[in-house]
């Protein structure tokens, strides 16, 4: 006969207490449940940029456009039709032309006057409010079942991205053009920009306390793409460095007249530099390209030349891949020439 175990009844306070302690996480849990009533996309936009802590200073002027076409609309009305239309709406209006920093390292763009937005322009106004849809996804702040309408409307189609980078001579002039700069510093930051591939803004707010130089190594924060990163600084990179190097909160690259306490604008100082060096059609960007052109060109795997870059994927990095032609035939012929 199998023994009959007695368990002691719980004292009556205990259940009493117990179901109350259900009872208010329970009722703690429907109201965390309870979605926003009839929000709008303007609404919706304001508390993304509230928290917004990405380094893509172009998001605030994208998502002000977006706000401006869709910021009366509720999320429930909004589907792929509405941003379809928006999105034609962005294409009749003008682009804007960057046109360097202000004192606080803001970005400054104009208007160019009679040329549309390219396609990857109006492609990246779509990656800017689809974000927006996806947090308030990711928050809850959205209807239940609701789905990010930019999901039902095709990326246009990108033309191979620029490469354009420095021959041996463009480049001798151009360095020797940096150093006799009005701009002290002109030719350690155009000299990290090829040598790193960071971007302009990281370089550009770059702080002493974020270098390591018997470590050979710089931190960058948060990226234009939100990931964090570290950057390599080769010997003669760490030797253009040293002699500069300054308090801990100072930049790095900093303006002259505020004593580096502010980033620099470099704009003049590097058109000066080109037009001294003879060197036309050549960006600031391009010193990134430079960078991955010339790690192309020595064989460097994609994967890698991504790594260096700070893609997230890799098909940004493939427009350098003709330039590794040269080396795949060297490699194809030592190893596979004999084979006939």
């Amino acid at each position: 006969m199998t023994p009959v175990i007695a368990v002691p009844a719980a004292p009556a306070a205990a259940v009493v207490a117990t179901r109350g302690a259900t009872t208010s996480i329970t009722e703690r849990l429907r109201a965390l449940a309870i979605r926003p009533q009839s929000m709008t996309a303007g609404e919706l936009i304001d508390r993304y940029m509230a928290v917004y802590a990405g380094r893509d200073s172009s998001r605030t002027q994208r998502l002000a456009a977006w706000h401006a076409l869709i910021g009366e609309f509720t999320l429930e009305s909004l589907d792929a039709d509405v941003l379809h239309a928006g999105r034609a709406e962005l294409a009749t209006e003008p682009g804007l032309a960057f046109k360097g920093l202000d004192h606080a390292g803001r970005k400054i763009f104009k208007t160019k006057a009679g040329k549309p937005k390219t396609p990857a322009t109006l492609n990246r106004y779509m990656v800017a409010i689809s974000a927006v849809f996806t947090w308030a996804i990711e928050q809850r702040l959205s209807p239940r079942s609701w789905i990010n309408p930019c999901h039902g409307i095709r990326r246009y189609q990108e033309p191979d991205g620029r490469v354009r980078f420095l021959d041996e001579a463009e480049r001798a002039r151009f360095f020797a053009a940096c150093r006799a700069s009005k701009y002290p510093r002109l030719f350690a930051l155009v000299l990290m920009a090829m040598t790193t591939g960071a971007r302009r803004g990281e370089l550009l707010g770059l702080r002493w306390h974020d270098v390591d130089l018997a470590a050979g190594i710089a931190y960058l924060g948060k990226t234009k793409n939100g990931d964090r990163r570290t950057l390599v600084l080769l010997p003669h990179m760490v030797e253009a460095l040293g002699p500069l190097a300054g308090d801990a909160p100072r930049y790095v690259f900093g303006s002259v007249r505020s004593k580096y306490q502010k980033p620099a604008v470099i704009d003049s100082a590097f058109r000066d530099a080109l037009a001294r060096s003879e060197v036309s059609d050549f960006r600031f960007h391009d010193l990134r390209h430079c960078c991955a052109s010339y790690l192309a060109q020595a064989g460097t795997p994609l994967n890698v030349i991504a790594e260096v870059l700070g893609h997230r994927k890799l098909d940004m990095t493939r427009r350098y891949a003709h330039l590794t032609t040269h080396t795949k035939a060297q490699a194809m012929r030592a190893s596979l020439g004999e084979i006939k």
